[in-house]
């Protein structure tokens, strides 16, 4: 007896040995994620000068990327679930990089844009890396758990890496003369050796035995609907976009895609995207939760700077140049970093569903202060802080969630319509914000956005943290805990039966 628990001890040491150093790994990718998405905005103003464009033209690199972001992000989950989660990781990341390499090369604006939007690949990285882990917890009875602490880890790993690439960027430049193509050459070396480190220490995940196609029409359809509305909305925060008339009828058609998809999804033996996998009750909560998160993440992030930069003889504002506003920016990440690492800890004590029903009502509580609290800094950095835990446990959270409410074999496509949620989420937002806080243009107030539509922001963000709170109390008590993979995977296969 005293033998077969030695080596069934020695057997569990060896896998948590093997998991610890996928997660590793893992944290040095997001880490590489963070430097791309933190080391070309101090650039930018460089940027622009380098490319002879405008500094609004500067908008139409977010848009690309979004759009592109939108488009590839379902069809490579998809394919990793398919073919293996790591050969799509690895394929990714060499995209990435020949898009960053292009980056240093690139000296028009068309050849600039198009290498920006296809680095964008990164977002399907830590779909993919919760995917993998997800896998190897699962051979070990104890994948949800596992991918729920790792997630905070990478999600560390993301942020520091935002930081580390802002931080270092402006030095570079600076070390280097002021030579902005041999700065730009520091984000394709690290995305390079990333590729050499999934390459060399990361497993390949178990391919689920029986037939699988890729369903390309329904694909074709989501990747119409998706193109139409984020399109949309992206035209409405361009200075030079469209009418309103044109940007209605391309939400319009955006939608009515959107319920073609739906509708042609149900009647796949293998769908695209399965619909009835996110009417779950354990899965529904957890993508609504990912777009309204998405709300103040990612859409609340410029209204949040500019009221910082407002001159506070308007009445409201607090007047920080750029070096404060940076500083400012700097202790909301921290915030984030905080709030993933309070989820990995909490949840292995705490019921995961009530950790993040609590950071949903951080959000919530941390933008209701701001209504009180706004004149003075260290007033908006401590709602701002509130509300930045409250966001960091639930980004941590919501990829490993979907993960663990998947059945086998979908786990890359829930975890990564998470992102997508929440990329739809941030774009909505952030064109209705834009709309918000046009009104003080061509008025007494100059270029400055009014009080008011400030004030709609954060009442937005808030609800959203709080309206986030009440649906993740339809999630089923058990949910997010080892004790209910049996039950996930028991319900996909009744619905198969069926």
């Amino acid at each position: 007896m005293s033998r077969a628990s030695g080596a069934v001890s020695r057997v569990r040491s060896s896998a948590l040995g093997v998991t610890a150093g996928l997660i590793g790994w893992f944290v040095l990718v997001e880490l590489a994620s963070g430097i791309l998405q933190g080391f070309y905005i101090p650039l930018l103003p460089d940027i622009v000068t380098h490319l002879g464009i405008r500094d609004a033209d500067v908008n139409w690199f977010e848009a690309a990327q979004l759009l592109l972001g939108a488009l590839v992000l379902p069809v490579l989950a998809k394919l990793g679930d398919m073919f293996g989660h790591k050969r799509i990781l690895l394929f990714s990341a060499i995209a990435t990089a020949a898009a960053s390499w292009a980056l240093v090369f690139a000296d028009s604006f068309a050849t600039f844009l198009v290498a920006w939007a296809f680095q964008g690949l990164y977002i399907v990285w830590l779909p993919l890396e919760i995917a993998l882990i997800f896998d190897r917890g699962r051979r070990q009875e104890r994948g949800v758990s596992q991918t729920r602490r790792a997630a905070g880890l990478l999600v560390v790993g993301l942020q520091l890496g935002g930081i580390v690439g802002a931080l270092i960027a402006g030095r570079v430049f600076a070390a280097t003369g002021g030579d902005l193509k041999l700065s730009l050459i520091i984000p394709p070396v690290v995305v390079t050796l990333v590729c050499l480190a999934i390459w060399l220490g990361v497993p390949e995940s178990e391919r689920v035995v029986g037939e699988r196609r890729l369903d390309v029409r329904g694909f074709v359809i989501l990747a119409g609907a998706l193109l139409f509305i984020t399109g949309a909305l992206s035209f409405v925060r361009l200075p030079a976009g469209p009418g309103p008339v044109v940007i209605v009828g391309l939400l319009i058609v955006g939608v009515i895609l959107g319920i073609v998809f739906v509708r042609f999804e149900l009647r796949q033996r293998d769908p695209a995207i399965d619909i009835r996998m996110l009417r779950r009750p354990e899965m529904w909560p957890v993508q609504a939760t990912s777009f309204l998160v998405g709300i103040s993440l990612l859409g609340a992030q410029g209204p949040l700077v500019t009221y910082a930069g407002t001159d506070p003889s308007l009445g409201y504002g607090l007047g920080l140049d750029a070096t404060q506003r940076s500083n400012v920016v700097g202790a909301y990440l921290l915030s984030l970093i905080v709030g993933a690492v309070l989820f990995t800890v909490t949840s292995r004590r705490a019921s995961p569903r009530v950790v993040l029903i609590g950071a949903a009502a951080l959000v919530g509580i941390g933008y209701a202060l701001l209504l009180p609290l706004h004149d003075e800094l260290w007033q908006f950095l401590a709602s701002l802080s509130i509300a930045g835990i409250g966001a960091g446990a639930l980004v941590a959270a919501m990829p490993a969630a979907a993960a663990a409410a998947a059945p086998r074999g979908q786990t890359g496509v829930a975890s990564a319509t998470t992102n997508t949620t929440k990329t739809i989420g941030g774009t909505m937002s952030s064109a209705i914000f834009g709309v918000v806080l046009a009104g003080g243009a061509g008025t007494a107030l100059g270029a400055a956005a009014p009080f008011a539509g400030y004030v709609a922001v954060w009442v937005i963000c808030s609800a959203g943290g709080v309206l986030a709170a009440v649906l993740l109390f339809f999630v089923p008590k058990v949910a997010f805990a080892d004790a209910a993979e049996a039950q996930v995977a028991a319900t996909a296969a009744r619905g198969d039966v069926a």
